[in-house]
């Protein structure tokens, strides 16, 4: 039949019945997934803890009050307020998702949450450490892919509110209701403290809990800055002369020790202390065939998991230094620190510290010591074994050779630290004759001979593995050494400066083992009254004495 057109008409449409078309019913199921997922990822944004401990199921079905608050905020906004207020919450949520990101690496790695103020030293060791394992290209596309990630987690947080502010708009009287349904499910479950779970309760505030949290870190860190100048200068040493400061090791040569990572762990745990517990026991019975005696116990670290020279600038100066700006205003200050007692006595102070590539000009001018070696001028020609840039053995055989056995000068005090327990642990060097250490490249067929740390670090039984025989091999070194060249002048304190990273479970004790070393018996009787105990292996009923206690303790017992 042809119309008025000449064209044929258009056959009568069939009814739909009220069915979707299928192009709309994707788009409508793609709108309401994309809704989902940007409910889901504001709600782990909220509710999701800062520690993997705490992480579970439960954890994230809780009611978030500051989701109902900025819900009901929103509602009563009109559409320009609201896209502001909606992009505003977004980068908040956004910023203290990735906050607590970090929370949990360092509560993993350091026992502690992030520092805003003071932890960002932290990164610049962590990329250090990454850099020696993967190379300088692995790091820069690692640290790429970890800002792109950032980026994106708070982007996709500004979006998600979006979204949702706009479905909610869209729907005010179902949305008002399931907030006001909720808001009385918050309150009631608050009043009554129920929970969900043991330690979650339904009625949540993480995200509130959190912000609060760090500002009062903040306001904290702020306020601490203010007595470190007058704390330091209260120093009962700052004044003594040099020849009534440690006449009790006069003609000593000292030398004191820090052995990364080796925290009480190493000694309690049943992965490592049957290992290292039979070598210390086996040391103590060397060196008391030989006449040298020993004394040990155990001090609380100012640091966990991590930065090294938080510990060691405790030790040194008798404060307790457990942040990066009380280490930055120490290095600025005059404080008295053990080997400036020992310099303003007569000793020549040497830094031995083989960890150290760059240049360390603070460090130098506070400690100020007659000579510094680091990993460029130590006269090492070996192989790099991971972090470690050299092993301990060649550590200590270029001390003996370059300082300690030089007849007629001053005796010396040494503060050295030990680089082959440091993480990743693998590969790892092993002793050889002491007089075949040389230059250092009869340790080149070491490393390949190995594990790689990519291969070790795929499998947490090989971690803890590496882990105990690292320090295994550090503590062997320093028997071995004791063993070849102490004498009477020479006077040995060992000690841990924190607890490993990786292989120690959070809520561990901070206490690290200490050991002093000497043959002559008059050096060992000057702490009789310490009750440390006999030998190098500390048990479990040694005392424990915080880290900052140990330089006046020391300085006193030799005083006279």
């Amino acid at each position: 039949m042809l119309g008025t057109t000449g064209l044929p008409r258009r056959g009568p449409s069939l009814p739909d019945f009220g069915l979707p078309r299928p192009g709309r019913t994707r788009h409508v199921v793609a709108n309401r997934v994309l809704t989902v997922l940007a409910a889901l990822l504001v709600l782990f944004g909220l509710l999701a803890p800062d520690d993997l401990t705490a992480f579970s199921a439960e954890a994230l079905v809780r009611v978030p009050v500051e989701g109902l608050v900025v819900a009901a905020f929103l509602l009563v906004l009109p559409p320009r307020a609201r896209r502001v207020v909606a992009v505003a919450v977004g980068l908040v949520l956004g910023l203290l998702t990735l906050l607590k990101a970090l929370d949990t690496g360092f509560y993993a790695t350091l026992e502690k949450p992030f520092d805003p103020i003071y932890d960002w030293s932290f990164f610049h060791a962590g990329v250090e450490f990454l850099a020696g394992q993967i190379g300088e290209a692995g790091t820069l596309a690692a640290l790429v892919g970890a800002g792109l990630l950032a980026v994106a987690v708070v982007v996709l947080m500004v979006l998600a509110m979006l979204r949702l502010s706009r479905v909610a708009a869209g729907r005010r009287t179902g949305a008002t209701r399931v907030v006001a349904v909720l808001g009385v499910i918050w309150i009631v479950c608050s009043v009554f403290g129920v929970e969900i779970a043991p330690g979650q309760p339904v009625a949540a505030q993480s995200a509130a809990a959190l912000a609060y949290g760090d500002l009062r870190q903040v306001g904290a860190d702020l306020r601490d800055q203010r007595p470190f100048g007058e704390v330091a200068a209260e120093d009962a040493f700052r004044s003594t002369p040099g020849d009534q400061l440690l006449a009790g090791l006069r003609g000593k040569n000292v030398v004191l020790t820090f052995v990364e990572s080796y925290g009480r762990i190493a000694l309690d745990d049943p992965a490592f202390g049957p290992k290292i517990g039979a070598t210390l026991d086996a040391g103590t019975e060397q060196l008391r065939a030989a006449g040298i005696g020993a004394r040990s116990a155990f001090l609380s670290s100012s640091t966990f998991g991590g930065g090294s020279w938080l510990a060691h600038s405790t030790v040194q100066s008798g404060m307790w230094i457990d942040n990066q700006q009380r280490y930055n205003d120490l290095l600025g200050s005059d404080r008295l620190t053990l080997g400036g007692a020992f310099q303003r006595a007569g000793w020549r102070t040497v830094w031995d510290v083989p960890a150290h590539t760059k240049d360390w000009p603070e460090g130098q001018k506070f400690y100020h010591p007659d000579a510094y070696y680091d990993a460029r001028n130590i006269g090492y020609h070996g192989p790099g074994f991971a972090y470690a840039t050299m092993p301990d053995q060649f550590t200590f055989s270029m001390l003996q050779r370059t300082e300690l056995a030089k007849a007629g000068q001053r005796p010396v005090m040494a503060e050295v630290d030990l680089v082959s327990s440091h993480a990743p642990w693998s590969p790892r060097p092993w002793l050889v004759d002491w007089n075949q250490v040389g230059d250092g490249s009869v340790f080149a067929p070491m490393p390949s001979a190995g594990e790689a740390p990519e291969s070790v670090w795929k499998d947490p039984a090989k971690i803890r593995d590496a882990y105990r025989d690292a320090t295994d091999y550090s503590l062997k070194t320093l028997i071995s050494f004791v063993q070849h060249y102490g004498g009477d002048d020479l006077v040995l304190v060992f000690l841990g400066d924190h607890q490993p990273p990786v292989v120690t479970p959070q809520g561990a004790v901070h206490d690290v083992p200490i050991t002093i070393v000497a043959k002559d018996p008059k050096v060992l009787d000057r702490i009789a009254d310490w009750g440390w105990q006999d030998g190098l292996h500390p048990g479990a009923r040694a005392p424990v004495w915080k880290m900052d206690s140990f330089r006046d303790r020391f300085l006193t017992a030799f005083a006279r």
